[in-house]
C-alpha cells in the first residue's frame, strides 16, 4: 500500500490545483457550485462505482497504477478506458489502441454542436468543457434551459470529472479483490446513461431520438456487426439528416 500512496497524493494536489485555478476565472460562485452539485449527484451515483470498477479492473490486469490515474485525468473517456484495459494488457500497438478508442468515442465530437453558443467565454474554460463533454455531462446540460447552460457548464464538467477520478483512485486502493465479490461493476455506467436518457426524455418529450437510435442500432447490427457502435453513429446521423433536412427541402420546393 505504501508504494501506492504517493500517486494518490499527487493526484489530490494536482486536481485540487486545477479546481482552484478554474474557480479563480471569475465565472464560479458558491450558488453555482451548489446548483451544479445538486444537478451532478445522479452522475456521481454512476461515476463513482463505474470509476471504482475501472480502477479494480486496471489493477486486476496488472497494469501500472500511474497509467490508470493518467488515463482518468487526461483521457477521461469512460467506455474507451474500459476498452483500453485488455488492449494495454495484451501489448497491442498504439495505432490499434488509438483506432479503437477513436471509434468508441467519436460520438463525443458531435456533442459540442448544440452547445457551442453556451460554452464559457474564458478560453481555458471553453477548451476544458469541450474536453470534458462526456455522455453524462451532455445529458445533464441538455436538460437545462439554454440560458442556464453557460454558467453551469464548467462547474458541472469539473464535478463530474472529479467523481470519475475519485472512483478510479478508490478502485486502485481497493484492489482486484472487489471484482470477485461484486461482478459486473462496470455495468453501472450503462445504468447511469439509461437513467439520464430517461430524465432527458421527460424534459424534451420527443420520441424521434428514441426511434432513430433504435432503427440505427438495428441497421448496424444487421449490416456491420463488427463495427456496431461506429456504424450506429453513422446511421443515426444519416437518419437525423433525413428527418430534419428533407421535409424542409420538400416543403420549400412545394
Amino acid at each position: 500500500m505504501a508504494d501506492k500512496i504517493p500517486y494518490f497524493v499527487r493526484v489530490f494536489f494536482i486536481w485540487s490545483g486545477i479546481l482552484f485555478m478554474f474557480s479563480r476565472l471569475g465565472q464560479l460562485d458558491t450558488g453555482l457550485w451548489r446548483q451544479a452539485f445538486s444537478l451532478s449527484v445522479p452522475v456521481a451515483m454512476g461515476y463513482l462505482p463505474a470509476g471504482i470498477a475501472f480502477g479494480v479492473l486496471f489493477v486486476a490486469a496488472k497494469l501500472p497504477i500511474w497509467a490508470a490515474i493518467f488515463s482518468s485525468v487526461v483521457f477521461y473517456a469512460g467506455a474507451g478506458q474500459y476498452a483500453s484495459i485488455p488492449l494495454l494488457s495484451g501489448g497491442v500497438g498504439i495505432a490499434t489502441i488509438s483506432s479503437n478508442i477513436l471509434a468508441i468515442n467519436l460520438r463525443h465530437a458531435f456533442y459540442a454542436i448544440p452547445l457551442l453558443k453556451q460554452l464559457p467565454t474564458h478560453t481555458l474554460a471553453k477548451f476544458y468543457c469541450l474536453f470534458a463533454l462526456t455522455d453524462e455531462t451532455f445529458s445533464v446540460l441538455t436538460t437545462l434551459a439554454p440560458e442556464k447552460r453557460q454558467a453551469l457548464m464548467l462547474p458541472i464538467s469539473l464535478l463530474n470529472h472529479s467523481y470519475w477520478i475519485t472512483g478510479t483512485v478508490l478502485g486502485l486502493l481497493i484492489g482486484a479483490g472487489l471484482n470477485d465479490l461484486v461482478p459486473h461493476l462496470d455495468f453501472a455506467l450503462v445504468c447511469l446513461f439509461a437513467i439520464l436518457a430517461y430524465e432527458q426524455f421527460k424534459v424534451i418529450k420527443a420520441y424521434y431520438p428514441i426511434m432513430i437510435a433504435m432503427l440505427a442500432f438495428i441497421m448496424a447490427m444487421i449490416f456491420t456487426p463488427n463495427w456496431l457502435l461506429l456504424a450506429a453513429i453513422c446511421f443515426s446521423l444519416g437518419l437525423i439528416v433525413v428527418y430534419f433536412y428533407l421535409p424542409k427541402k420538400h416543403g420549400g420546393n412545394g
